[in-house]
């Protein structure tokens, strides 16, 4: 198996440290002053959230880096940088959902087989609704993997050890990761919100469905759903957390077993018939996790344990500073909350350290949450009080403020892969979403 080149490590830069922190609190506050702007879209609508205005402000600033001034230049070093801090600013949002479920459990084990077999959604959804169209569209053996699931981490690794990433299967998944990265958390929050709108579903389905097992992805279309039912947020953040928690674990071991020999079988049962005809397009050569980043080839920054301490400090201040901006809670109300999240992180994070990683961090993150707000651990309800202050809202604007500022390296690799993968991608992704949300909502009516 060919070993894939990796951008090499690189010592912090202070000032850039400053200088993403800095701009990701200024377009954070900002974002949430702008506040959410509801579009009817026929039928339906959609809302554009606060999250959303820091995603896309965050692009700009990456895309018209060399014309800003200075303070305002984004290098490709503090995109990297900015991409470091939001995967660790990521277990906040980890863990204020565990600290949900855990409060929540026995609800939840009332529909447990709903939030066990909605994760067959994620696994047929994607072949389901982007097969077809990739073959319509051209595309060959690219289209498994785009099509085998979401494309996260864990479908890289699959789909490298069975074909190796210079394959057509290779060029796929990562196209479906590419697109994922930079508009995937638009398009599910557009989408799931208008869903929403539409009233169909349960807004406890919808929570489920968005359970997808990409961070950035579930937390934009929790927001987007939650804005439409905001009497049931909670809610819909707990049935969110819990289908991505199983997504997360076992979702990896189903996508290998279940997903990937289902969109083998689906293509070569339907290439002959939609395929045959079709003039083949081909994912360039060039798409590969190296050409991936810039051509400059920043180097990525290396955060060790107390810079991302120091990172969940600060997207706690930002955190509470969108809080009282956003939902009007004062700071020191919300304060004690947000250093329970924290906590729970920096115990999830040792934890993980220490079992030498056998189990991915955000899955300790969630345990040490659940186990603090579980009915039987001592002292859950006042912790339950102290973070229910921290509206989960207010903590996915940072993340997806973070997102925006590193989505412009990205932007050369997302221009090879051509207008086709990317439509196969989206669809992939919404066919995930509304077939786990469609088995969910079978399950709703006994809660």
């Amino acid at each position: 198996m060919r070993t894939e080149v990796q951008p090499a490590k690189a010592a912090l830069n202070v000032g850039s440290v400053v200088q993403v922190f800095a701009l990701a609190l200024v377009i954070a506050a900002l974002s949430e002053w702008l506040g959410p702007l509801p579009i009817a879209l026929g039928v339906g609508k959609v809302v554009l959230l606060p999250m959303i205005w820091a995603l896309l402000i965050g692009l700009v600033l990456g895309l018209l880096r060399k014309r800003m001034p200075g303070p305002l230049q984004l290098s490709l070093y503090s995109q990297n940088l900015a991409a470091a801090v939001l995967s660790c600013a990521l277990f906040l949002f980890i863990a204020k959902l565990g600290l949900l479920v855990g409060s929540s459990l026995p609800k939840l084990a009332e529909v447990g087989w709903g939030l066990v077999l909605q994760e067959l959604g994620n696994l047929v959804g994607c072949v389901a609704l982007g097969m077809p169209v990739a073959l319509l569209l051209g595309i060959k053996r690219e289209a498994i993997g785009a099509t085998f699931s979401i494309g996260r981490e864990p479908g890289l690794a699959i789909i490298g050890e069975r074909f190796g990433m210079d394959s057509p299967e290779g060029r796929g998944v990562l196209a479906e990761y590419i697109t994922g990265t930079l508009i995937g958390a638009i398009f599910i929050s557009l989408l799931a919100g208008f869903v929403s709108s539409l009233n169909i579903f349960h807004p406890l389905a919808l929570g489920m469905g968005a359970g997808v097992g990409s961070g950035s992805m579930t937390a934009a279309a929790v927001g987007a759903i939650a804005a439409q039912h905001p009497e049931m947020s909670d809610q819909i953040a707990t049935f969110a957390a819990a289908a991505n928690l199983i997504a997360t674990t076992v979702g990896t071991y189903l996508t290998l077993f279940i997903s990937l020999p289902l969109a083998l079988r689906a293509y070569q049962w339907l290439e002959p018939i939609l395929g045959r005809k079709r003039k083949q397009a081909v994912v360039e050569q060039a798409v590969d996790l190296s050409a991936a980043k810039d051509e400059e080839q920043a180097q990525v920054p290396a955060l060790g344990l107390g810079m991302r301490f120091a990172s969940w400090v600060l997207v706690g201040a930002m955190v509470l500073i969108g809080n009282r901006i956003g939902h009007g809670v004062p700071v020191m109300d919300a304060l004690p909350g947000v250093l329970l999240i924290i906590a729970a992180v920096f115990v999830g994070d040792l934890i993980y350290v220490g079992t030498r990683r056998m189990l991915p961090a955000v899955c300790w993150i969630s345990f040490i949450a659940m186990a603090m707000t579980f009915p039987l651990t001592p002292y859950a309800a006042e912790v339950a009080a102290l973070t229910g202050k921290v509206n989960f809202l207010a903590m996915i604007t940072p993340m997806l403020t973070f997102a925006g500022l590193s989505l412009a390296k990205d932007i050369p690799a997302f221009r090879r892969l051509g207008w086709r993968i990317v439509v196969v991608s989206l669809l992939a992704n919404a066919g995930v979403f509304l077939a786990a949300t469609l088995i969910a909502q079978t399950f709703v009516h006994t809660l």
